[in-house]
């Protein structure tokens, strides 16, 4: 839904201009992005009849471009009451997109009114204008756009040299060429206007004025342009501006310069403007002649609904299975003699294996999207939490171009939220209380992606106080999670962070102290077969890493057997398998252990996890298929290894969740059997935790 991505770039947008705020030095490309944004999705609501996202839109929008023209001041005040607007838009758009017919209308008047009493001018300032003392040329000032004269003052107020960089295009090249300077530019100021100008060859050249504010000297300017066809002129000297009379000629020298301040500031910059004050990118063609009249579209991508990939996705899933099937008949068929006519079907079969591996290639590629995308939600509630209880926390990001599928990023977006609210309320000091621990004022909170082979691994790491693991161990004898702490490590000990109903907060308050959110955590990571695991430090800070499948949908899985009963682990848990006999085995603290490599590996029996009583014991030898999820190590023990397939996972449902602990779907195999998916996340976290 395209207003649901605007309003997340409007949000992500909002959270960068909030860090400005206390600094006040505007980002004027970002509030012109953010202005954008609100003109685009009122004009959107608009279309389709969305009153409601239509007037709260156009009110922030109004807002905007009066900051956007200095008649509002910009401070943390006014950054509250835009992503209030922004939080209330949202929740607005959600309500449209799950097709809720429920009013906002007291929200809306209550947001209208907070932006209105925002509205309030500050009033002409006494005295002349600056630009009267300036020397801006008559032709020029005329031509500035309310929003340009605004920023041409913002620059003269800080202190910056205000110059006119008078040059000259071919007119095959003009566009790129004026691009190409003025990206130079913006570097090292602000550019503040683009103008065409009267040049000395006008059959050939193209003439352009650029009005531009920096701390940067003209010497320097110049360095930086490297063009001959250039005049370079700082207003308030005594060199005149160049002007039609005085065209443009190759090789004029640079204009005197006056002293400058040595403070260089690199700022964000803005284009020139249409009418409408939205801002236009320096050198962009116009639609003129035949390109006008073309209706073709500059865009080579399309919006699919992620419900039609996983149709998808299941079409070609059975297209497996009946590959799989197809695989079975042409075995059998040599095995009856049927030999000449099995081989010509061996390689047809071979032909579709290969062109079924390049398709569903294609539509796992479809699905996936990078990680990064959930990191501008998280930076959001960064930003809100941290404001609302009085902390200053900087976000920062790595890896965020790893790739997941698209539906294990929704569903961890809520597991990440908690941690991160968790790590402002627990973790994260106020500013006091870590300078007076020699820390730096600002917390940090770091999101880190990347891929671990057919894992990915998300870990959030806050430079906070660490978790007390005594604090940890004192609460969990208080509410009966356990009745003796003298044998409890401190790794078991966190494990009850993860518990329904623990809190180490006395107090409850918006973000935590009720003991529901880590309990909910472990629980939706298990649910897409992931796993989660706490490192901490006290004093110095809290990871919590999250280990994810890449995708949940088509995966290669090996195939076994205990009890008579079938059963697909996924390929990308399991590290080995090994043949044992009752020797190999050896028991610890009542619990079945073999020997791996200098290594102590718990066995886990599928007859014991799922309550199912053997006939007979095993004798002889058997199979052991070590799996693995993060760091963790798990030997489960098999009757037989059936081999390799491809499979679907299929939900079981949430009305038979709670009867499959170990279980994270079905699957149907190209003989029209049906088995279980086994879940080797919660599997060894059901180990660990009995095995403690």
């Amino acid at each position: 839904m395209e207003a649901e991505e605007i309003t997340d770039q409007l949000g992500s947008e909002l959270a960068d201009l909030a860090d400005m705020a206390d600094s006040g030095d505007l980002n004027p490309d970002l509030l012109n992005s953010i202005f954008r944004g609100a003109h685009s999705l009122k004009g959107l609501a608009g279309m389709f009849g969305f009153s409601e996202i239509a007037e709260v839109s156009h009110n922030m929008e109004n807002l905007l471009d009066c900051l956007r023209l200095g008649k509002v001041h910009f401070d943390q005040a006014l950054i509250v009451v835009l992503s209030q607007a922004h939080e209330l838009l949202t929740s607005i758009v959600r309500s449209v997109a799950e097709g809720s017919t429920a009013s906002h209308s007291s929200e809306i008047a209550a947001c209208v009114a907070r932006i209105n009493a925002c509205l309030t001018s500050p009033g002409e300032p006494d005295g002349d204008s600056p630009l009267s003392h300036l020397g801006l040329p008559e032709r020029m000032q005329d031509s500035l756009t309310e929003y340009e004269e605004h920023r041409l003052l913002d620059n003269l107020s800080k202190g910056r040299g205000i110059y006119i960089i008078h040059t000259s295009f071919d007119l095959s090249t003009f566009d790129q060429e004026l691009a190409h300077i003025t990206d130079l530019l913006k570097t090292c100021g602000e550019v503040i206007s683009v103008l065409p100008s009267v040049g000395s060859n006008m059959e050939t050249h193209i003439d352009f004025d650029i009005l531009f504010g920096s701390t940067r000297q003209s010497a320097d300017l110049a360095q930086m342009v490297e063009r001959d066809a250039v005049t370079i002129t700082r207003l308030g000297t005594a060199s005149p501006p160049p002007s039609a009379d005085t065209p443009n000629q190759p090789g004029l020298p640079v204009a005197p310069v006056s002293p400058q301040s040595p403070q260089q500031t690199a700022l964000p910059v803005t284009a020139p403007a249409h009418d409408d004050g939205a801002p236009v990118m320096p050198g962009q063609p116009q639609a003129t002649g035949d390109d006008a009249q073309s209706a073709k579209s500059m865009s080579r991508t399309v919006r699919v609904d992620i419900g039609k990939l996983d149709e998808l996705m299941n079409i070609v899933g059975e297209l497996v299975l009946a590959h799989s099937a197809i695989s079975g008949v042409a075995a059998r068929m040599r095995t009856e003699g049927f030999s000449r006519m099995a081989i010509e079907l061996g390689k047809a079969t071979k032909v579709l294996e290969r062109k079924l591996t390049d398709l569903q290639k294609g539509v796992m590629e479809i699905r996936m999207i990078p990680v990064g995308q959930l990191y501008e939600k998280m930076s959001r509630i960064v930003r809100k939490i941290s404001r609302e209880q009085g902390k200053k926390v900087e976000l920062k990001f790595h890896g965020a171009d790893t790739e997941l599928d698209k539906l294990i990023v929704e569903d961890i977006s809520d597991p990440m939220m908690h941690i991160i609210r968790n790590a402002i309320d627990h973790g994260i000091e106020t500013p006091d209380v870590r300078q007076a621990l020699g820390k730096e004022e600002k917390g940090t909170i770091t999101i880190s992606s990347y891929q671990k082979g057919n894992h990915v691994v998300i870990e959030v790491e806050d430079d906070g106080g660490g978790i007390d693991v005594e604090r940890v161990k004192s609460k969990a004898l208080q509410k009966g999670f356990v009745q003796d702490i003298g044998n409890v490590s401190d790794k078991e000990a966190l494990d009850y962070i993860f518990l329904p109903g623990f809190s180490t907060n006395d107090q409850v308050n918006e973000v935590s102290g009720r003991g529901v959110g880590m309990d909910v955590v472990r629980n939706n990571i298990a649910a897409i077969s992931g796993m989660v695991d706490i490192e901490t430090v006290k004093g110095e800070g809290t990871r919590f890493i999250i280990t994810l499948p890449i995708t949940l949908a088509i995966i290669k899985a090996l195939i076994i057997s205990s009890s008579g009963r079938t059963y697909a682990i996924p390929i990308s848990s399991v590290l080995e398998s090994l043949l044992l006999t009752r020797k190999d085995i050896k028991t610890v603290e009542r619990k079945e252990v073999i020997q791996l490599r200098e290594t102590t590996l718990p066995l886990l029996s599928l007859d014991a996890l799922f309550g199912i009583e053997r006939k007979e014991t095993r004798q002889g030898e058997f199979y052991v298929v070590v799996v693995g999820v993060a760091e963790k190590r798990l030997g489960i023990v098999v009757d037989d290894l059936l081999g390799q397939q491809d499979i679907v996972i299929k939900s079981l449902g949430e009305s038979f969740k709670r009867f499959f602990m170990g279980i994270s779907g079905a699957a149907d195999l190209g003989d029209q059997r049906t088995i279980l998916v086994l879940d080797v996340g919660g599997m060894v976290n059901e180990a660990m935790r009995s095995g403690n």
